[in-house]
């Protein structure tokens, strides 16, 4: 995992020249100038001082709540954190919501200042919201009970065949178009999508492949990923697009994160290894 350049060179142009921006602001906000080891561009932030994130927090290890103190917690909400950390910011992240209803939420403006939830960069996206560089790689990974774990793509293209989505997602978009003849559920998060593959209620699931393969070592044993889905995907924060100033100073933060190797901590926290 690098921190991938192919968004950064459209967007250093467009923040080059540091402006005021004022379409995320909830109330008029002035411009909050980045810090000097980062960037030198301008941005506008729902609340002052604070980064406010959104995110579905339904996807361990990269975002969750934990369950004995109610907190927010996963690589994406360290990486967020320690973003807000070096901007000198404080990072207040919301209350969980629908993934399907974040990225519209960023591009709405005014109640979060960025997406934070394993959001892979696409070009339909980028219609609505710019994208920081990408901070990790995925694929897909399908799901079947561990005794299924043999079955092929052809066996699941059939009707009458139940596969587990995630509404919105890009494992949504590989199962309608590669298991047409299929019947696509689509639910609000991978856990409800695995627990009905687990009690049989759906043939298999698909989301992204470091939260199919943590589901499967720690809560749900009794599955597998059968089918490793090679879609090559990078996950971004999402920004509003009338805030450039921000995306050019996260992107300041992610750099100086890769080069500290904070990152690379982080996948062995949360991921158990360097990707």
């Amino acid at each position: 995992m690098k921190l991938s350049s192919r968004i950064a060179g459209g967007l250093a142009v467009a923040c080059a020249l540091a402006v005021t921006i004022a379409g995320c602001s909830g109330g008029g906000q002035t411009s909050t100038p980045a810090s000097d080891n980062t960037s030198e561009a301008s941005y506008t932030l729902v609340t002052d001082g604070t980064i406010t994130v959104a995110s579905d927090l339904a996807n361990a290890p990269l975002d969750f709540v934990d369950e004995n103190t109610g907190e927010a917690q996963g690589f994406e909400i360290d990486l967020i954190n320690a973003v807000a950390d070096k901007l000198g910011l404080e990072c207040e992240v919301l209350p969980a919501m629908k993934f399907d209803t974040i990225v519209p939420l960023i591009e709405q403006g005014g109640k979060a200042d960025v997406g934070v939830s394993n959001i892979t960069i696409t070009d339909a996206r980028m219609e609505q919201v710019d994208f920081t560089d990408s901070y990790m790689d995925s694929n897909q990974g399908l799901v079947t009970l561990a005794a299924n774990a043999d079955v092929t793509e052809d066996d699941l293209n059939v009707e009458g065949t139940k596969i587990a989505v995630q509404a919105g997602t890009t494992g949504a978009s590989w199962a309608e178009e590669n298991l047409p003849n299929a019947e696509i559920v689509a639910l609000d998060d991978p856990v409800v999508a695995i627990t009905g593959v687990q009690t049989g209620l759906y043939s298999a699931a698909v989301a992204d492949l470091p939260v199919m393969t943590y589901l499967c070592s720690s809560s749900f044993t009794d599955c597998q990923v059968a089918i490793e889905i090679p879609t090559g995907e990078q996950y971004g924060i999402a920004v509003n697009k009338d805030n450039p100033g921000l995306t050019e100073a996260i992107n300041g933060a992610l750099a100086e994160l890769e080069e500290e190797g904070y990152i690379s901590e982080l996948e062995v926290k949360w991921l158990g290894a360097e990707l």
